[in-house]
């Protein structure tokens, strides 16, 4: 294994219990807030229960409800031979156990890898992306994917997307309250509580989603750069990149609650409202990173 290849990882279990703490801080604000409109301390305890809840679940279980809902199958030596022996020998090299191989048929080219951990992880290609890449480029998405893994990326993505999304549900739910009646006595400063709760309510969100898309982002760069000490071989990477950008074909099951954990995003073209809410970097930044050239 090459020394200090997944450098991230304990920076990225630091950065969990980070996110952790300060969502779980913000679900309890909003849960206290809605909980003193309501006259009702159970809320609070029913946000924190279910916070935690729901990102346990999301932890043990993240892998097979994403392989579920894409119908993800088995891949096997046999009939997928270039795909295994590629995530076999890149396990070996980067010194991690070998991760299970799904295949998604699809005809749009991508690739995920999920997982609680190194020892639980998979990793899962479309056959549009086995079709289009040769040899090298394959085996620079595959290096791609097992750096994902490497560095503890799946936890800190679950983590961060499972809260986030409690997080704007919970600020719906308060805000739709606001609007059809829940309001407390103004006596003992409950309107400015209560002002206090909608500004809390409507913020909380938005720093919820810059966060996930700051961390999204990041992780994509990281990986790129420790996929290729895998290889040693920039342009393979690079060029899957292209031909994956090239394509532009949204994957029919693609959703936006684990859009983060593909190799380039899942719903093809995008304009340019959407474009600031992709959970990936630009494609001709990654690829600068990778070869120094501004050519996509």
């Amino acid at each position: 294994m090459t020394p200090n290849i997944y450098h991230e990882a304990d920076k990225n279990i630091i950065r969990t219990w980070i996110f952790m703490s300060f969502f779980l801080v913000v679900v309890i604000a909003l849960g206290w807030f809605i909980g003193y409109i309501y006259q009702s301390p159970g809320i609070l305890y029913f946000a924190i229960i279910f916070a935690l809840f729901m990102n346990v679940t999301a932890y043990w279980f993240s892998d097979k409800l994403v392989l579920r809902l894409h119908k993800a199958r088995p891949a096997t030596r046999e009939v997928n031979f270039d795909l295994w022996n590629a995530v076999e020998n890149l396990s070996i090299t980067a010194g991690l156990p070998m991760p299970k191989v799904y295949i998604i048929d699809d005809s749009a080219p991508n690739a995920f890898a999920t997982g609680r951990n190194a020892t639980h992880a998979v990793v899962c290609v479309t056959s549009g992306l086995l079709t289009i890449l040769n040899k090298d480029e394959l085996e620079g998405v595959i290096a791609h994917e097992l750096s994902h893994i490497g560095n503890r990326d799946m936890l800190l993505s679950t983590v961060v997307v499972v809260l986030a999304g409690f997080i704007s549900i919970l600020s719906h739910v308060f805000l739709r309250s606001r609007m059809f009646g829940g309001r407390r006595d103004d006596k003992e400063g409950g309107g400015v509580l209560a002002i206090v709760g909608i500004v809390l309510a409507i913020l909380s969100p938005i720093a919820a989603t810059l966060i996930q898309l700051a961390v999204s982002r990041k992780r994509e760069f990281l990986a790129d750069a420790d996929g290729v000490l895998l290889t040693r071989y920039p342009q393979g990477l690079a060029n899957a990149l292209r031909k994956i950008n090239a394509a532009a074909q949204p994957l029919r099951t693609a959703n936006q609650a684990d859009a983060h954990l593909f190799i380039a995003n899942p719903f093809g073209s995008m304009n340019s409202v959407q474009k600031l809410f992709m959970t990936h970097p630009p494609v001709e930044e990654r690829i600068r990173a990778l070869t120094g050239s501004d050519t996509i």
